[in-house]
């Protein structure tokens, strides 16, 4: 057999590219994930936000009190009232890498944006993009596709008050079958809010507006559930808030210029530490971090004129000069706080000194959990690992565990699965409800706490082995019941997991639908029908359990193509008052929405 020939390395391969060809090649460098606009952080919301995020700095110096944003048919624009784009810098400004006022600390103090790349990028992924200027009583439009000038335009504005308009169309080249998901544009906007008390935003009839910053954030976050008032401090530089639920862990928002820091970094770290050196020094104790944090919910956002982030989405601050000035000033707040509100104080100090003892009850019980391990030298019985798992270099974030119910199903899944990368927990069928329990509750079940070692969480979620945790129940009542009790388990013990999109839904096929020359599998009734009419001489079967698809299908539906619905929270709030009403007591409101519900 003849030798392939190796491809021949000359001057002929060197390729140089624009700006806007190299942005277009490589998106992910500049706006992280793709994705179709199902998930938060896919790319559409991407270039909104860096829009958007041009109009905040407006604001941020002082000009413009408004912002519009309007979504529909697929485009999306933005609005502001500031000084508008000089005008012969227009094109420049939204074409040209590495051009624009970020740059310049007299105009731009506190960027939030790309630093001149944000409204290229944009550009770049759009089918069609719009730029106007309004400025002085004049105006200069430009209008491009995928970052190539298709016209320009200018002049008189005079009823037209100052500002920036941008009009774009992501391109289904790069994102394909896109949908702007409100939810998600609603949520941003009401960051926006909360960061820049006085700006008022305009999303169709809603009004995104925010007198009290992260207090407002915080209030609406965690409603009734705060356990006392919520802390407040605001400084030149550093603005937070602060109070404990009856949840378990810790949940934070972090800022940095606007920029929501979803990974944390430096200054959520130097936030913690604050916290608790404020505490001690307020008590004159020595609490450790976990008794004074356990059930914390906090805020914090900070302003810097040079952050250093650890990727170009931002997700995650690595300045290191900024912690020591961040936690004395969060330690002197915290401290000054609890001067002030003597109240606060003393159910501060309560919660603590009761985290203190649940912690105690809960070390002598995984001791004991511990001890009858060793002695029957446990290993997981329900647990078929995988060889890849989170931190390993090949692993590339596609590490998974399907929780599976029965041994039917996870026979198919074990099958079916790359056993690089997925893993299979099994259950043995409903497991407990772990609603208004404490956290011991998990060592006294011998399934919940296998689940747990399996994810490898028992001490820190940071040392969470797997990516993904995919709840694959079947699509029937007894399925549902059964996600419901493991959503329960995650949503009381384990929150910040799923509210950092580690817990996800796994979607399998109802029907399959085919004749000798063509399948198709469908996921809804609707799909079912489509396909009956579609395929002549067909048969249908209606999947009821994973255990009924064969190994050979089941492959195709946990691959490249696998369909997973990611489970995402609002607010923390809406967590108790959710799992209270579906999974506490009954109660005469659930018996008459489950009557009201039941056709």
């Amino acid at each position: 057999m003849a030798k392939e020939a190796t491809p021949v390395y000359d001057e002929s391969k060197i390729k140089t590219l624009s700006s806007l060809e190299h942005i277009r090649l490589r998106s992910g460098m500049y706006i992280g994930r793709l994705g179709d606009g199902s998930n938060p952080d896919d790319g559409i919301y991407v270039l909104l936000k860096e829009v958007v995020d041009n109009a905040i700095d407006e604001f941020i110096m002082g000009h413009g009190k408004k912002i519009e944003v309007e979504v529909g048919a697929g485009k999306a624009s933005v609005r502001d009232f500031g000084r508008g784009i000089p005008l012969g810098k227009v094109i420049d400004c939204v074409s040209t890498i590495n051009t624009g006022a970020k740059y310049n600390d007299d105009v731009f103090q506190f960027s939030v944006g790309l630093n001149g790349v944000g409204t290229k990028a944009v550009n770049a992924l759009s089918s069609r993009f719009k730029v106007v200027s309004y400025r002085d009583g004049n105006y200069f439009m430009a209008e491009f596709a995928r970052g190539s000038l298709l016209s320009k335009k200018s002049g008189k504005a005079a009823s037209e008050a100052d500002g920036t308009y941008v009009e774009f169309t992501p391109d289904t080249e790069i994102f394909g079958d896109y949908t702007f998901n409100v939810e998600y544009i609603e949520q941003r906007l009401w960051n926006y809010a909360y960061l820049n008390a006085g700006l008022k935003l305009f999303f169709g009839k809603q009004k995104f507006e925010s007198k009290n910053g992260l207090l407002d954030l915080l209030q609406n976050d965690v409603g009734n559930a705060a356990v006392y008032n919520i802390g407040y401090y605001r400084g030149k530089q550093l603005e937070f808030a602060f109070t404990h639920t009856p949840s378990y862990g810790e949940a934070y928002h972090s800022f940095v210029n606007g920029q929501y820091t979803s990974d944390g970094g430096t200054h959520l770290s130097a936030f913690r530490e604050g916290i608790l050196k404020g505490v001690n020094e307020f008590y004159k104790k020595n609490y450790s971090g976990v008794d004074v944090r356990d059930g914390i919910a906090g805020a914090i956002a900070i302003k810097l004129k040079n952050p250093v982030f650890e990727s170009q989405t931002k997700n995650k601050l690595g300045n290191t000069d900024i912690r020591g000035w961040i936690t004395t000033e969060v330690k002197s707040g915290v401290v000054d706080f609890l001067h002030k509100n003597a109240d606060a104080a003393r159910q501060l100090e309560s919660k603590i000194v009761q985290n203190e003892k649940l912690r105690t009850e809960l070390n002598k019980v995984k001791k004991e959990a511990k001890e009858a391990a060793k002695r029957v030298e446990i290993k997981i019985p329900n647990l078929k690992d995988c060889k890849l798992h989170m931190g390993d270099s090949k692993e590339l974030g596609k590490s998974t565990i399907f929780l599976t119910e029965g041994q039917s199903a996870g026979g198919s899944i074990i099958s079916a699965r790359d056993v690089y990368t997925q893993a299979i927990f099994t259950l043995r069928g409903k497991c407990q409800n772990v609603f208004g329990k404490t956290r011991a509750a998990i060592y006294q079940n011998e399934e919940l706490h296998d689940l747990m070692m399996a994810l490898g969480i028992e001490e820190a979620n940071e040392n969470l082995r797997y990516n993904r945790i995919v709840l694959a129940t079947d699509a029937d009542v007894d399925g549902f019941h059964i996600r419901n009790l493991l959503l329960t388990f995650f949503l009381t013990y384990f929150e910040d997991l799923v509210i950092a999109g580690h817990v996800y839904i796994l979607e399998t096929p109802l029907f399959r639908v085919r004749n000798k020359k063509e399948t198709r599998y469908c996921y809804s009734e609707k799909e079912r029908d489509a396909a009956v009419s579609e395929i002549r001489d067909h048969e249908i079967t209606r999947f009821k359990g994973l255990g009924e698809i064969s190994p050979k299908e089941f492959g195709q539906f946990i691959g490249n193509d696998m369909r997973l619905i990611e489970v995402n929270v609002k607010s923390a709030k809406s967590i108790g008052e959710t799992l209270e009403f579906y999974m506490g007591k009954n109660t005469p409101e659930r018996r008459d929405f489950i009557m009201e519900n039941l056709i």
